[in-house]
């Protein structure tokens, strides 16, 4: 072994924290488990011979950080290790693009700088080890394993198919990048147990992650997740690292996942199985549909796929049940599956995310489209669907009638994922016959705009609000199919003495008995799936149903499918949102607005985490000013304030007597029920999040214009003056 110089790298190491201290860039706190866990993490990943056999260059990559006195990164990359959230472990790959370039160019072992807080061949090896030994526990044998269009996605993906062959599992590896739900579709068509999705989903070209699902294609439920990470990945050591190359394995115990055909340049490594899961996902989809599926269809479609996934799938389904005129922009589409983004600033400190339901890029898909089709050919486009880089997330972008361009900025806008779903919900509930509404209840995040609440109860529904994320949404579906829905609950709680929320509910609307048929689950964050009636067994998708986490795919088809009957009868999807919801006067006039903190990306490294915390803190401040009355936002009185802490993440962020992590965040009501900011915050990165609901009944077909600027520019003033409060400034 190279002669490593510690007291050397401990000195440096050190001298960043303390000058950090002083300088009051890091608290005491952070300062104290820095020190700690870095020195720690530091000798372990330069001595142990495993984290060698795994990766030779691991430590010329660290030792060259040290020689260049790259002591800050040095900290972020080994002061702790990865976090794991509630679907996995997501992160950065490398603390700058010129390591990532380096590791597209030279491989998984290219001599970068990683450590335990990065994803790297050695974090995500050491993380599976523990999920194989969970999973033969449970006596699971079978495994689905895909990856999108990050930097080296489809090696990481074969290094882990080797790890779990070292363990025992069958797996079912996916042939090219995929979309995430064709995998949480494939783990219960092939009747898996597991499966696993490399990728960071609409997060910029940084980061990558490790995505784990079940054997129903869902999240884990919270006390399996909590098992498998306290019981299984916190014990593992690098002796428990093992492979079994997928070449020498067993026939049988590989099997590909793919189309009709094997692909021109891909090694199958003597495994010739091929299951063909794209047309049997697209079968699963076109069952959904409401009309007829052979008809040729007019409507002018444009598609991008982001860099992503999406890219092949999405115009194939469209194509195959009719649309004829759809034009796919091929320079951020389906010619260039690159995870550096390159459409996408990448500058340091300014990098964008491929994030569809992004004004910005929404934007950056019509300059595409634009620069490669001509003016004339977007000017005749009726919409355009984007999905993100493992096409979870879609978003739509919609002409804007000429009377009202003065409120959206333009001749087209991004539609929120919010008024899309609300235009989805109206649809189905106008057109599916089948809907026994007596028996139907949607689910929807508790930032999700309460239109589709007022909706559903127009039509009889029931309505099931949850915390932000598919696990949750997925986990009240299960709960209200099980009988288990806990009833009574508001804001979280049935008493609102105790101090934490309900993990999974927030409240519920007429949720009596018999509800068992789920017709739609609803993100903000562009997230939807239709999970259907309880399911014949804990392996299988809802009856009548579809994958239980969001699917941007199914959305897409979905989306155009309304679009195309818009036009067919005269109208389109802006003029539905307006005069079939927002004029409705059970519903009235939503404007959502949402905004990141900070715009792009999170704040970063150790010194992000005392930013994050001191606005956090903040925001605690004007809660309990918010208490105590008087508070204004924007120049809007706040007439009520909630916070909501399920606990969660009292691990990472442990409650002191002067300290709570609000989890779920930090409500401010503004008169009614459906006015509202809320500050929430991430809990695995130094990011927090910004939602305004402005409503009102009072809307009419000579106001509506009026009122939509009235309550935007409300949003916006509200957003202004909290990010003033919190010292979260727009950068």
């Amino acid at each position: 072994m190279t002669e490593i110089n510690f007291e050397k790298i401990e000195a440096g190491v050190n001298g960043y924290l303390d000058a950090a201290l002083a300088d009051e860039k890091i608290d005491r706190q952070s300062y104290e488990m820095a020190k700690k866990n870095t020195s720690t993490f530091l000798h372990q990943w330069l001595t142990d011979e495993n984290f060698v056999r795994v990766s030779p260059n691991v430590r010329k990559g660290i030792l060259a950080a040290a020689d260049a006195g790259k002591w800050e990164e040095l900290v972020n990359t080994f002061r702790k290790k990865m976090s794991f959230g509630t679907g996995g472990i997501r992160g950065f790959m490398a603390n700058d693009r010129e390591s990532i370039v380096r590791m597209e160019k030279e491989g998984l072992d290219a001599p970068i700088l990683k450590g335990p807080n990065t994803i790297n061949n050695v974090v995500l090896l050491l993380t599976s080890a523990g999920v194989a030994k969970f999973g033969r526990d449970k006596g699971f044998d079978k495994i689905v394993i895909g990856y999108d269009s990050r930097v080296r996605g489809a090696d990481f993906a074969k290094a882990i198919a080797e790890e779990f062959l070292a363990y025992g599992f069958t797996v079912y590896l996916f042939d090219e990048a995929c979309p995430f739900p064709e995998v949480t579709f494939a783990i219960p068509f092939v009747k898996a147990q597991m499966g696993i999705l490399l990728s960071a989903s609409h997060n910029d070209y940084r980061y990558n992650g490790y995505k784990l699902c079940c054997g129903n294609g869902s999240q884990f439920d919270p006390e399996e997740r909590t098992d498998m990470y306290n019981n299984y990945i916190v014990k593992v050591t690098s002796d428990d690292i093992k492979t079994l190359p997928i070449g020498e394995a067993p026939k049988g115990r590989v099997v590909w996942l793919g189309g009709n055909e094997r692909l021109a340049g891909v090694d199958y490594l003597g495994h010739e199985q091929l299951l063909n899961i794209h047309d049997a996902y697209g079968d699963q989809v076109k069952h959904f549909l409401l009309q007829d599926t052979t008809a040729k269809k007019a409507l002018n479609i444009a598609f991008c796929a982001y860099h992503g996934a999406g890219r092949k799938l999405v115009p194939k389904l469209l194509s195959d049940i009719g649309f004829e005129h759809v034009n796919i922009i091929h320079e951020n589409g389906l010619n260039d599956l690159n995870g550096l983004f390159p459409s996408f600033n990448s500058d340091p400190g300014f990098e964008q995310q491929p994030d569809p339901g992004d004004w910005r890029a929404g934007k950056v898909a019509v300059d595409a489209f634009i620069k490669e089709y001509g003016k004339a050919k977007w000017d005749a486009t009726d919409v355009l669907i984007g999905t993100d880089p493992d096409a979870d997330r879609c978003a739509l972008t919609v002409k804007v009638p000429e009377n009202q361009q003065s409120v959206y900025g333009g001749e087209y806008t991004l539609l929120p994922a919010d008024e899309a779903w609300a235009v989805l919900l109206w649809y189905r509930l106008k057109l599916d016959k089948s809907i026994q509404k007596e028996k139907s209840f949607i689910v929807l995040s508790h930032t999700t705009t309460d239109a589709l609440t007022l909706m559903a109860k127009k039509h009889g529904v029931g309505v099931i609000k949850t915390w932000v994320g598919f696990a949750a949404l997925s986990a009240a579906v299960r709960d209200s199919w099980n009988g288990e829905l806990i009833q009574g609950v508001t804001e979280g709680k049935k008493d609102p003495n105790q101090p934490l929320t309900d993990m999974v509910i927030m409240e519920s609307h007429d949720m009596g008995t018999g509800r068992s048929y789920n017709l739609g689950a609803f993100e903000q964050s562009n997230g939807y799936a239709l999970l259907g009636n309880p399911p014949k067994d804990l392996f299988s998708l809802g009856e009548n149903g579809h994958v239980r986490d969001k699917d941007g795919t199914f959305a897409a088809i979905l989306l155009a499918e309304i679009a195309q009957w818009a036009k067919d009868t005269g109208t389109s999807v802006f003029e539905i949102l307006d005069k079939n919801i927002y004029l409705d006067k059970e519903i009235g006039l939503f404007y959502n607005h949402y905004e990141p903190d900070p715009i792009d990306g999170e704040y970063p490294g150790i010194e992000g985490d005392r930013q994050k915390t001191a606005i956090l803190r903040r925001a605690l401040g004007y809660y309990q000013i918010g208490l105590a009355g008087g508070l204004t936002i924007g120049d809007v009185p706040v007439t009520k304030v909630v916070m909501y802490r399920t606990g969660k993440y009292d691990h990472v962020y442990p409650p002191t007597h002067d300290w709570v992590f609000p989890d779920e965040g930090v409500r401010f009501y503004f008169g009614s029920e459906y006015n509202h900011l809320t500050v929430r915050p991430s809990g695995t990165g130094n990011a927090l999040r910004l939602h305004i609901q402005m409503h009102t009944f009072d809307v009419n077909e000579q106001n509506l214009i009026s009122r939509k600027k009235q309550l935007r520019e409300m949003a916006m003033q509200i957003a202004d003056d909290i990010r003033v409060k919190l010292g979260a400034l727009r950068s």
